[in-house]
C-alpha cells in the first residue's frame, strides 16, 4: 500500500493503531512510536497551518490533529496512567496493601471537616484539640490544610482518630475536594441559626462525589435562634436523611464554643467507621500516602505535612512525593515531638525532602535514594513539557500577523507560604471571568519569599508578582524598586482576587496605596513589666516613625500585620522618629511576640489619585 502524501511528504500509513503519548510529547517522541522522520512531521504540520519544531513539546490538540491526518488514534495518557506506568518501570505498585488478609490490621479514620465559612470548623478542632489554630488565621479563615490525631473513648477502649481541617472559604475547592479523596469520613458542620449554605452544599457535593460516609454536626446550638431540626429538614434534599427520620446519616447537635456534645461526635464517627467501613491496612510493608500539606521553612528546609496510608513511614526511609525526593531526616507529630514511626493513618511532619512537594502528592518509599531521584526526576520533566505545552499558544500561518500584536494579558507570579495555599489562589484567579478580551497567565508559582530569580522573571515577561503571607527578601526588593516591578502582598485570599478581577476589567480604583516608611532589624529584646516586650533595633533604611502602621517578618515570612508603633525612644528620649543608621528602642502595642533577627517594617497609607 502506498504511503499517504501531504504536501508532497511521504509518511508511513497507520490503519487505524492506537499510539499512547505522554501530555506534552514532542514529535520526535511521536516519530518513534509509528517509526517515522521527525522532520517530515514538522513538514506536515506545517502544511496543515502549524509551525512546531521536533523536539517542542506541543499540545493535545496537535497531536490529535497529526494523528487522524496519518490514520492513527492518537490517544494523551492520563497523568495518573502515566505515573502507574513509570513505577511500574521500577516494580513498584502503589495504592495496593502488599500481603494476604492476615497481614491487615484496623487502623484509625481519617476525618475531613467541612463547611461553610464561619460555621465553626476551626472551633470545633480548636475544641477537640484543645489548641488555638484560629488565632493564627489573617481574617479568622483558615487558609491551609493541617492534620492532627485526637484519641476517644468507645466501648470501654480508647480509639484515635486523624482529623483532616481544610479551609471553608470557596477559594479552596481544589484543596477541599483533594481533602475528601484522602478520607475515610467527612464531618459536615452545619450552624444551627444559619442553615444550609452554597459552601455546604459544595463540600456534601464533594464527599458524595468521594463516596464516603457523612456525619453532620449541627453547631451553634447554644445561641438565640438555633434550629437543628430546620437543619435536619435542608439536608433531606441532598440525599442526607438523618437516623430519626429513618435515613443512615448520623447528626449530632454540639456547640464547639461551650464544648457541648463533642464526645458524641467522636462516638458517632467511631460508630460511622465501624459500621459503613473496613478500614483496614497492612503496617508491614514500605510507607505510601499522601501530602497533605508542604512548605519551606527557613531553619528546617522543605516540610511536608503527610499521611502514611498503608505500611510504616520510618526515620531514614528514602522517600518520593511528586517530584521531590529525599530521605526522611526527622518526623515530628502534631505537638512538635519527634517521633521514629508512623503507622497507617498517621499525620506527621516529614523533613529531609530536597524540594517541595505539591500539596496532594502522593508519596511512597522506595529502596534507594537513587530511585527516588530517578522517580522525581522523571516526573519533573513530565509536568514542565506538559506545562511548556500547555503555555504556548497555538499559532497557524493565517493568524501570524495577529500572534505577533501586543497581546491584552495580565501575567502573573505567584509566591505563598505554602503550595496548598499557591495552588488555591491560582485555582481561584483562574476562574474569574472577565471576557475574551482580557487574559490571565501565571507564569510562575512557588513555595517561600520573594527572590531575585522571581524579579528577574517578572522583569523579562512583564509580570506582576503575588506574594501570599511572603514577603520579598532584601535584595529582591532593591531589584524591583529599581526595574519597577510590582510586587503585590496579601494576607486574606479575598482581596487578591477582587484585585486583580478588578485589575483584567480596568474597573481598578484604589483609594489608598501603601508606601513604605523603612525597615528595622531586632538586635536585642528587652522584658519590662511595664511596657511588654522592648525591641532594640537597628535602622536600615528608611526611617521608623511613632504612631505608623507595622508589620513584623520573620525569615521573610509575615508572623504579625496591622501593629502600631506605640512608642519609640532613642537612648533615653522619647522621638517622633529615627533614620537610618541610629538605633532605637520600640514598642508594637499589645503585641510581646518579637524574638532576635525578626525585620519591623514600617509603612503608612497615603490617598492615592483615581486613574
Amino acid at each position: 500500500m502506498q504511503a499517504p502524501s501531504v504536501g508532497g511528504v511521504r509518511l508511513p500509513k497507520g490503519r487505524g493503531e492506537t499510539v499512547k503519548l505522554a501530555r506534552g510529547a514532542s514529535l520526535t517522541d511521536f516519530a518513534d512510536k509509528i517509526n517515522a522522520n521527525p522532520a517530515s512531521l514538522v513538514q506536515v504540520l506545517f502544511h496543515l497551518g502549524e509551525m512546531v519544531t521536533s523536539t517542542q513539546s506541543v499540545s493535545d490538540e496537535i497531536l490529535e490533529l497529526l494523528g487522524t491526518e496519518m490514520n492513527y488514534n492518537v490517544q494523551v495518557v492520563s497523568p495518573e496512567e502515566e505515573d502507574r506506568e513509570l513505577l511500574d518501570s521500577f516494580s513498584i505498585s502503589y495504592g495496593e496493601d502488599a500481603g494476604g488478609e492476615e497481614d491487615l490490621v484496623v487502623r484509625p479514620p481519617v476525618v475531613t471537616v467541612m463547611g461553610h465559612v464561619d460555621h465553626g470548623k476551626t472551633r470545633l478542632l480548636d475544641t477537640i484539640r484543645k489548641a488555638n489554630v484560629m488565632g493564627g488565621e489573617a481574617g479568622g479563615i483558615t487558609q491551609h490544610i493541617g492534620a492532627y490525631q485526637v484519641v476517644s473513648e468507645l466501648e470501654g477502649y480508647e480509639r484515635p482518630i486523624t482529623f483532616i481541617d481544610t479551609p471553608g472559604h470557596e477559594a479552596f475547592t481544589a484543596m477541599r475536594a483533594r481533602g475528601a479523596k484522602s478520607t475515610d469520613i467527612a464531618v459536615i458542620v452545619v450552624a444551627a441559626d444559619d442553615g444550609v449554605m452554597p459552601q455546604t452544599v459544595e463540600a456534601i457535593n464533594h464527599a458524595q462525589a468521594a463516596n464516603v460516609p457523612v456525619v453532620v454536626a449541627v453547631n451553634k446550638i447554644d445561641k438565640e435562634g438555633a434550629n437543628p431540626d430546620k437543619i435536619r429538614q435542608q439536608l433531606t434534599e441532598y440525599n442526607l436523611v438523618a437516623e430519626e427520620y429513618g435515613g443512615d446519616t448520623m447528626f449530632v447537635e454540639i456547640s464547639a464554643k461551650e464544648n457541648i456534645n463533642i464526645d458524641a461526635l467522636l462516638e458517632a464517627i467511631l460508630l460511622t467507621a465501624d459500621a459503613a467501613l473496613d478500614l483496614r491496612a497492612n503496617p508491614d510493608m514500605e510507607a505510601q500516602g499522601v501530602a497533605i500539606e508542604a512548605h519551606l521553612d527557613r531553619g528546617r528546609g522543605p516540610v511536608a505535612t503527610v499521611l502514611v496510608q498503608r505500611g510504616t513511614l520510618r526515620v531514614g526511609d528514602s522517600i518520593v512525593a511528586g517530584d521531590a525526593s529525599g530521605r526522611v531526616r526527622r518526623m515530628f507529630d502534631e505537638h512538635g515531638e519527634d517521633i521514629t514511626e508512623a503507622y497507617p493513618s498517621r499525620p506527621v511532619a516529614v523533613i529531609g525532602f530536597t524540594s517541595v512537594p505539591g500539596a496532594g502528592d502522593t508519596f511512597l518509599v522506595v529502596d534507594e535514594d537513587r530511585v527516588a531521584r530517578q522517580i522525581a526526576d522523571r516526573r519533573r520533566a513530565r509536568e514542565r513539557n506538559a506545562e511548556l505545552a500547555g503555555r504556548r499558544k497555538r499559532v497557524s500561518l493565517e493568524d501570524l500577523d495577529e500572534a505577533l500584536k501586543e497581546t491584552n494579558e495580565l501575567n502573573l507570579i505567584i509566591k505563598g507560604d505554602n503550595s496548598g495555599t499557591v495552588e488555591a489562589l491560582e485555582d481561584a484567579l483562574m476562574k474569574i471571568e472577565v471576557g475574551d478580551e482580557v487574559q490571565l497567565r501565571v507564569i510562575h508559582r512557588g513555595v517561600g519569599g520573594i527572590t531575585e530569580g522571581d524579579v528577574n522573571l517578572a522583569i523579562a515577561d512583564n509580570v506582576i508578582v503575588l506574594g501570599f503571607n511572603v514577603r520579598a527578601e532584601g535584595k529582591a526588593t532593591e531589584l524591583a524598586n529599581r526595574e519597577g516591578v510590582e510586587i503585590r502582598y496579601y494576607s486574606v485570599i479575598y482581596q487578591a482576587i477582587d484585585e486583580i478581577e478588578q485589575a483584567l476589567k480596568g474597573l481598578l480604583k484604589p483609594e489608598f496605596e501603601e508606601v513604605q516608611l523603612g525597615r528595622a532589624e531586632v538586635r536585642q529584646v528587652f522584658r519590662s513589666s511595664r511596657f511588654g516586650s522592648i525591641a532594640g533595633c537597628l535602622v536600615m533604611d528608611g526611617l521608623i516613625r511613632r504612631n505608623a502602621k507595622a508589620r513584623l517578618l520573620r525569615d521573610s515570612v509575615v508572623v504579625a500585620e496591622n501593629l502600631t508603633v506605640a512608642s519609640l525612644r532613642r537612648v533615653k528620649d522619647d522621638v517622633v522618629e529615627v533614620r537610618e543608621g541610629f538605633e532605637c528602642g520600640l514598642t508594637l502595642g499589645n503585641f510581646n511576640d518579637v524574638k532576635d533577627g525578626d525585620v519591623i517594617e514600617t509603612y503608612e497609607l497615603r490617598e492615592k489619585p483615581r486613574a
